[in-house]
């Protein structure tokens, strides 16, 4: 029983501490790096996958072309879409290509077709940007200049839009993604080490990116493309000073949706690539591939809130019983200091995100989740289904349903307290 207990607690203070110490970081003040924003970048193609996205595609290209240079291309990758997205963002100004190949859906393929549009005259840099997402002003150029001066992929700070006045639930999911896209890999920034990739917001070398495995059916292909780049020898870094927003779901079914995909497939990579990247960093020597992989085996914050506290429950029941009690007290004080960091990442960087009271709702939230990360070890979510956004009256069952078939078939530290247009504006 106490053997068991000791390594339980272990297993389980090892992401505890990864969390304190990556908020930690982040909260402390750093000296603003110097960085050169003068004189002419590299030219950039950004490429814009879009699946069923008339809704936003408009406002998208808008804000990515604000800042584009003569020497920049702005390309739109229509991919499967049954509306007139395609019509829209050449409406806009963008250059269009449509691809339909029902049998392999997903963005990565989608990514993986626009490269091979490009590749006859290829760019400096490849700016990767989802179609629901709008860039604040400066991102753009923040992010080819990091690409170029690093020779590394570049990662914006990428967070999710929302109603002015949330719901409690809503509110605490947005700090959780404020935490997780924000927070965590600003203290990696801090530390001088690498990040997980997030999705949207991503800048890379043509050589780096050309070279890299992106068509597949991976659900969170951003992160898997990240871990392949930083084992090839390129770890991406965050960008601070770059921007960028997403559409959140509109309704509790979405929201669980795009949970259950985002979470899911963390825990897929996390017991699938963690192992690997342990093995890369041994062999290769290389402490930036050990810190990706401790940092990999965080789980979502209410995962690892639940499975603590539960642990710390028993192992305190098991020391009663006479035990040992040094589990108990390592778990407990684990626990107290994730929370503590949490409340201080939410004081510097989440107020604006999620009101105090919201803070409150955060046990009812986390058992909220609970069945969706039951379901990862029952039936767990291997197929990208979009998400609706707000304004929108998509049917995502049928949107669920067509995934199906297809399937079967063949898968700067500033804040940003301020809306993007604010910003933008003061700009």
């Amino acid at each position: 029983m106490n053997i068991l207990l000791a390594v339980c607690a272990i297993v389980l203070v090892i992401p505890m501490m990864v969390y304190i110490i990556e908020c930690a970081a982040a909260i402390v003040p750093r000296r603003a790096r110097k960085l050169d924003s003068n004189g002419e970048r590299a030219g950039a193609t950004i490429i814009i996958p879009a699946h069923n996205e008339a809704g936003s595609i408009e406002r998208t290209v808008a804000s990515v072309q604000e800042e584009m240079s003569a020497a920049d291309r702005l390309i739109v990758i229509s991919d499967n879409s049954t509306d007139d997205t395609a019509a829209r963002a050449r409406e806009a100004g963008a250059e269009v290509f449509e691809r339909n190949d029902a049998e392999r859906r997903g963005k990565g393929y989608a990514l993986s077709f626009g490269l091979d549009q490009i590749a006859v005259n290829p760019p400096a840099v490849v700016v990767f940007v989802d179609a629901d997402c709008e860039l604040a002003f400066g991102s753009l150029n923040a992010l080819v200049r990091q690409a170029t001066r690093t020779g590394a992929p570049a990662q914006g700070v990428y967070l999710l839009a929302g109603d002015e006045s949330p719901s409690s639930r809503e509110a605490v999911s947005r700090l959780a993604f404020v935490v997780k896209n924000l927070v965590r890999p600003m203290g990696l920034d801090h530390l001088e080490l690498p990040c997980l990739l997030t999705g949207t917001g991503m800048a890379f070398p043509w050589e780096m990116i050309r070279a890299a495995p992106l068509a597949g059916g991976n659900i969170v292909e951003d992160m898997q493309l990240g871990i392949d780049l930083a084992i090839a020898g390129s770890s991406p870094r965050l960008c601070a000073g770059a921007h960028i927003r997403g559409a959140s779901a509109t309704n509790d079914d979405s929201a669980r949706a795009q949970r259950t995909r985002w979470e899911h497939g963390h825990l897929r990579t996390l017991t699938s690539q963690g192992p690997r990247l342990v093995r890369a960093a041994a062999m290769q020597g290389r402490g930036d591939l050990l810190a990706l992989a401790l940092e990999l085996t965080v789980p979502p914050l209410s995962l690892l809130v639940a499975v603590v506290f539960v642990g710390t429950v028993l192992a305190t029941f098991a020391a009663l019983l006479g035990a040992w009690w040094w589990p108990a007290s390592w778990l407990a004080s684990g626990l107290a200091g994730v929370v503590v960091v949490t409340l201080l990442a939410w004081w510097k960087h989440g107020r604006a995100h999620a009101p105090g009271r919201a803070l409150l709702a955060a046990p009812a939230y986390i058992l909220w989740k609970l069945p969706l990360y039951a379901k990862f070890f029952v039936k767990p979510e291997t197929e990208w289904v979009r998400t609706e956004r707000a304004g929108e009256r998509t049917n995502n069952r049928d949107e669920s349903a067509d995934a199906a078939s297809a399937s079967t078939s063949a898968e700067d530290e500033s804040s940003l307290d301020e809306p993007i247009t604010e910003r933008r504006a003061a700009s």
